[in-house]
């Protein structure tokens, strides 16, 4: 898969034309899920669960007929690394023509959580409708990616930066642009792109600008799970290495340390 190419077309879809997905769809979807790791090494299981066997619905979503769900132990890290696997069957499903987009909160948790055996020390971030878009977007759709600012991204100068936060990062190496620029072009939480990252020789240093509201201990931080699918953007785009070990770089209070990913190490 062309991953630039993936994460430039691939657009939340909350309007779907009714279809079911076909079996050779599902079949590769449950394939590929099986495939799917994360550099935490904390396990993701993922469920394909029926919206009418199982009572599942959104107010911000419709025309739908299957949910994608994925659960995971609620251990350190744990938002990191759903982000990271839940992203790639996201990227999956759009090289397929399949519509997603990333359910949070507006949902009837209670019955997914149900449908996916939820247990108390397992926490579901994120679900996703999956069928085929509509022509059309809803009204509802309409206005609330006008709201979100759904197609707007920071500029590189104000997401990236080198050796601390005090000098932007200029880099003439393509291969680095193009992953930094699929980082960029990430999907979050109400479009808040927390990400930021500090590049220090061959090192990317991934930090989290927190926002207020977004954590709770149902849905976890779900900035964090945003960070998980910036690390999934990035780190599919170069031959690196993962670690967690703060650099000690000065930082705000309302930023905080997630990552490090090294290039050609």
């Amino acid at each position: 898969m062309k991953y630039l190419k993936l994460i430039r077309a691939r657009r939340s879809v909350r309007t779907f034309d009714g279809r079911p997905l076909t079996d050779e769809h599902l079949e590769k979807l449950r394939a590929f899920v099986r495939t799917i790791n994360n550099p935490y090494d904390i396990p993701v299981e993922f469920f394909f669960l029926d919206k009418a066997a199982n009572g599942l619905s959104s107010p911000v979503i419709s025309g739908e007929t299957m949910y994608a769900a994925a659960k995971v132990k609620a251990v350190p890290h744990s938002e990191e690394a759903f982000g990271y696997a839940f992203e790639q069957m996201i990227l999956y499903a759009r090289y397929l023509g399949i519509g997603t987009t990333l359910i949070g909160g507006t949902m009837n948790r209670e019955a997914f959580e149900t449908a996916v055996l939820r247990e108390s020390d397992e926490r579901m971030y994120l679900v996703t409708p999956l069928g085929y878009p509509a022509d059309k977007m809803s009204l509802k759709e309409t206005a609330m990616r006008a709201a979100i600012r759904a197609d707007k991204r920071k500029p590189f100068d104000e997401l990236f930066f080198e050796n601390d936060f005090s000098a932007p990062l200029e880099t003439d190496d393509e291969a680095i642009r193009e992953a930094l620029e699929a980082v960029r072009l990430a999907p979050s939480a109400v479009n808040k792109q927390p990400w930021r990252i500090v590049k220090c020789g061959n090192a990317f240093h991934f930090y989290e600008v927190h926002s207020k509201g977004y954590a709770s201990e149902q849905t976890g931080d779900m900035q964090k799970i945003d960070m998980g699918i910036a690390l999934a953007h990035f780190m599919m785009m170069t031959d690196c290495a993962f670690s967690v070990s703060d650099p000690g770089i000065p930082v705000s209070d309302d930023t905080e340390y997630i990552a490090t990913v090294t290039v050609g190490a």
